[in-house]
C-alpha cells in the first residue's frame, strides 16, 4: 500500500488525543459497570416497601447478566481503541482495510476505533 494514502501527523495526533480521552471516558465507565457487579444489586432497598424489594430480587439474576454483557463490550471497546493507538503510531490509521482508502474523517471522530470505510462496510450487507 502507498504511504502516501494516510493521515498526516498532524492529524494522527489529534486522532490519538480523541482515542486517548475516550479510552480515559471507558476505562472509568467500565469501572462503574464493574462496581455495580460487585455490589450485588443491592441498592440500599431494605428499607423500602416489600413489593420493590422482591420485584429487585426478581431482576438481580437479569442485571447480573447485563452487567456481564455490558462490561464484556465495554472491555472489547477499550480493546479496540488501543489497538487504533497502535495503528496511529504505525502510521496506518484511517486507512480502510478493504478498500486501502482513507476513512473519512467525520466517521473516524464518531468511530476512533473503525478500520472500515463506509463503503467497504456496505459491501458487507
Amino acid at each position: 500500500m502507498e504511504q502516501k494514502n494516510r493521515y498526516n501527523d498532524e492529524a494522527l495526533q489529534e486522532f490519538k488525543g480523541l482515542i486517548e480521552m475516550k479510552i480515559a471516558k471507558a476505562q472509568h465507565d467500565l469501572e462503574l459497570i464493574r462496581s455495580a457487579y460487585m455490589n450485588d444489586g443491592n441498592n440500599g432497598t431494605d428499607d423500602t416497601a416489600p413489593t420493590f424489594k422482591a420485584f429487585e430480587e426478581g431482576s438481580v439474576t437479569m442485571s447480573k447478566e447485563a452487567n456481564t454483557q455490558l462490561a464484556l463490550r465495554q472491555e472489547k471497546f477499550i480493546r479496540d481503541l488501543k489497538n487504533a493507538l497502535i495503528r496511529i503510531e504505525n502510521k496506518t490509521y484511517g486507512v480502510c482495510r478493504v478498500t486501502g482508502k482513507l476513512i473519512n474523517k467525520e466517521r473516524l471522530k464518531l468511530v476512533p476505533h473503525a478500520t472500515l470505510s463506509i463503503e467497504a462496510k456496505n459491501m458487507q450487507r
